[in-house]
């Protein structure tokens, strides 16, 4: 009888959803992609039991899937426009949380950008330009609007090349599919692309601020290891982390 009651309580646990949420799926900018990583690799080592699987794309794209009820649990963007949009239409369980500022740079395998301008861009030397597509990634908005008020957008527009997100950019400047290009200062700095180049950091006069932020969506809110995760990206080594990627962070609260 006793075992019998083992077995009865065993099928129950099994069929009862447990008390703490243990998997979260993670929307977030390609720009954040080794920062990201990094930070989430460092919150399984307290814990280890969870699952933190994270997608890496272009905002926009990410904005219009939770619009249509994607099963993402949180969400990063770069352009803090997309989870203002919808905490207002009621998609998200959380106000948005601003995680910072990122710039732009132009960024070469092949020459050394740091020695460059966006005036260089018209020669004759750069027959390709990887930019992402400004359509619905808020680095390639930023981007443009660069080209356009350094007075330029219409000389370098038809050597353009578009990336889907920030990342498929700079692997079209990696790869020699592009001899330069846009790209944010996040991926400028890590040690793969950094060893290969250096950059020229665009001066944010020319562009609206990049300000970025995220949500706990909807679908996320009883998760608990996603509220675990969120409290966990606003501590001090984590900010830390954050500025050695290059963003600029808001204030402490």
């Amino acid at each position: 009888m006793k075992a019998f009651n083992l077995l009865l309580l065993l099928a129950f646990l099994l069929n009862t959803p447990t008390a703490f949420a243990d998997k979260i799926l993670i929307a977030a900018a390609s720009d954040l992609k080794f920062a990201l990583d990094e930070i989430a690799s460092e919150f399984k080592k307290t814990n280890s039991g969870d699952t933190i699987e994270i997608v890496y794309g272009s905002s926009g794209k990410f904005f219009t899937q939770i619009q249509q009820n994607a099963p993402y649990d949180l969400y990063f963007s770069a352009d803090i426009a997309f989870p203002e949009k919808l905490v207002k239409d009621g998609f998200a369980a959380s106000d948005v949380i601003t995680y910072g500022v990122g710039r732009i740079v132009l960024w070469s395998a092949s020459v050394d950008a740091s020695k460059l301008t966006l005036q260089n861009l018209t020669g004759s030397s750069f027959s390709r330009i990887a930019i992402a597509n400004p359509k619905h990634a808020p680095y390639g908005k930023r981007a443009e609007e660069a080209l356009r008020s350094a007075g330029i957008w219409h000389l370098v527009e038809p050597k353009l090349v578009y990336g889907e997100n920030i990342a498929h950019t700079a692997q079209f400047v990696q790869t020699g599919n592009a001899q330069i290009g846009i790209i944010a200062l996040s991926l400028a700095l890590t040690p793969e692309l950094a060893q290969q180049g250096g950059y020229y950091l665009i001066p944010d006069s020319l562009h609206e601020p990049l300000k970025q932020g995220y949500i706990i969506t909807k679908r996320a809110t009883d998760n608990l290891l996603a509220k675990r995760f969120v409290s966990y990206f606003e501590t001090a080594p984590v900010r830390a982390l954050m500025i050695r990627y290059g963003f600029t962070l808001p204030l402490e609260k």
